[in-house]
């Protein structure tokens, strides 16, 4: 990859009537945009119309789609990965949010800060886990050198564990990336590193 230059927009997909909601949804949940993602994917666009995309990448859930449409009816091509999938929550995905649920999230989230990466729900993923088909999905990405300046979209859980690859962080620094529906992470790779030159950029949805 050392003759390789890239620039990579990604950006996490819009909010969703569970996101509103507070209710987790992860990889086994397909849900569609409300109102206000469908309003942020248009903000999105308004504001990056111009830039020269060579190519789109988004999970196969069809929220990462739905926000990037505009620049899809655009003429951009685009390819679906399902390494960008989200982190699968398991038996507690579309479940109400309740104490007891949200005790069993902060004890996992406490797991992942001391380490413990293969943790996970039942029926679910762990961050070690998720890591292996992200570390895929880059090297599909990150193939194609005639690709120079590259929009994705993913989701929120699953960026952070990106942006520790990207960083050559450990998982557990996943925390360290802040993210809401819609944001951007800007980076850039110069042939043997990545560099995140924008973080958790939300000026676009300020054009209200």
């Amino acid at each position: 990859m050392n003759d390789i230059k890239k620039t990579l927009y990604i950006v996490r997909h819009g909010q969703t009537e569970l996101n509103k909601l507070g209710i987790v949804q992860g990889r086994g949940r397909d849900t569609d945009l409300n109102d206000e993602g469908r309003r942020q994917a248009q903000l999105f666009y308004d504001a990056y119309k111009d830039v020269p995309f060579d190519k789109i990448y988004i999970s196969a859930l069809k929220r990462t789609q739905q926000s990037i449409q505009p620049f899809i009816d655009a003429g951009i091509p685009y390819e679906k990965l399902s390494g960008l999938d989200e982190l699968a929550w398991g038996i507690h995905e579309g479940q109400p949010n309740t104490p007891e649920t949200k005790g069993a999230f902060l004890q996992l989230m406490r797991d992942w800060l001391d380490g413990k990466l293969d943790a996970k729900f039942e029926g679910g993923e762990s961050p070690n886990e998720v890591a292996i088909r992200q570390r895929e999905a880059l090297d599909i990405i990150m193939s194609h050198p005639e690709e120079e300046t590259v929009l994705i979209c993913m989701h929120g859980r699953a960026l952070r564990l990106l942006m520790c690859i990207l960083t050559n962080q450990p998982l557990s620094n996943m925390d360290n990336f802040p993210h809401q529906n819609l944001v951007l992470y800007k980076v850039t790779y110069d042939g043997q590193q990545f560099e995140i030159v924008d973080a958790n950029n939300a000026l676009h949805l300020k054009n209200v």
